[in-house]
């Protein structure tokens, strides 16, 4: 497995794996393609012999970094791509300067919770029905 920036020929393959992953609110193609557009937003994917396992979003700003997002296809989840993905966002956030990286996620999901815990992230707070189905979603942070 490889951990390599999207290219702009990706983003057709990241938005199917998108609607897999969250399909309550799947970003759309139109919007993962705009991220190229943005200086302080990088991507980076994992492939596994040619196939996207999984990828990740992190925007940049200043002293902090916000994940926007990881998503591990069904096939490769349990199997280290989130964690590689995670850790590759966060040596991309102390690169450009981050001494802070934040994330949200659902309170429902505690596999990913779980991983981000493993991984130094602390809960910090949480957002009360935050997401468009009511649910609340957990702040967490990590010091770089």
């Amino acid at each position: 497995m490889t951990v390599r920036k999207w290219k702009y020929e990706d983003i057709l393959a990241i938005s199917k794996i998108e609607e897999e992953c969250f399909p309550k609110e799947p970003w759309s193609f139109k919007m993962l393609a705009s991220s190229f557009e943005t200086e302080t937003f990088h991507g980076l994917l994992a492939e596994d012999g040619g196939e996207i396992a999984g990828y990740g979003g992190i925007t940049v700003a200043s002293d902090s970094a916000d994940i926007d997002n990881i998503a591990v296809t069904e096939r490769y989840r349990n199997s280290g791509v989130g964690t590689a993905l995670l850790n590759a966002l966060c040596v991309a956030a102390e690169e450009g300067g981050a001494k802070k990286v934040f994330l949200e996620v659902r309170v429902s999901n505690s596999a990913a919770m779980l991983m981000y815990l493993k991984n130094g992230f602390k809960g910090a707070y949480s957002r009360s029905r935050y997401y468009s189905d009511g649910e609340d979603c957990l702040v967490m942070v990590k010091e770089l």
